[in-house]
């Protein structure tokens, strides 16, 4: 009795785990990052993230702007996050166009 519940313990906790790497994805590979990299579990929820061209995102006084949202996103937002690709990439509400941000990849900004 003793082992099937610590059996039954086990199997739980790798259920556990195995779940939770499955909430998050990877982005695409690029040649910065051939292997691709994953999404902080904070960004996504499997679906929340991909990479946008350049064009959707723009950086005025304020911060940067979302083209499809017109969203404002600040310089210090706690949002905002290295690219590990150098590529942006935007996390909003159910990856949908027209989400609120909930996390923007950003790459190193020129001096």
């Amino acid at each position: 009795m003793f082992l099937a519940g610590k059996s039954s313990a086990i199997a739980s906790m790798l259920f556990l785990a195995g779940a939770a790497g499955a909430l998050a994805h990877d982005a695409l590979p690029t040649a910065a990052q051939p292997q691709g990299w994953t999404y902080p579990f904070a960004c996504c929820s499997g679906y929340d993230c991909r990479m946008v061209p350049t064009r959707q995102v723009s950086e005025r006084p304020e911060g940067y702007v979302i083209a499809s949202t017109g969203e404002i996103v600040g310089y210090a937002d706690k949002r905002v996050r290295n690219s590990p690709d150098g590529d942006f990439h935007w996390c909003s509400v159910a990856g949908k166009n027209d989400g609120k941000t909930i996390c923007l990849f950003v790459p190193p900004r020129a001096f």
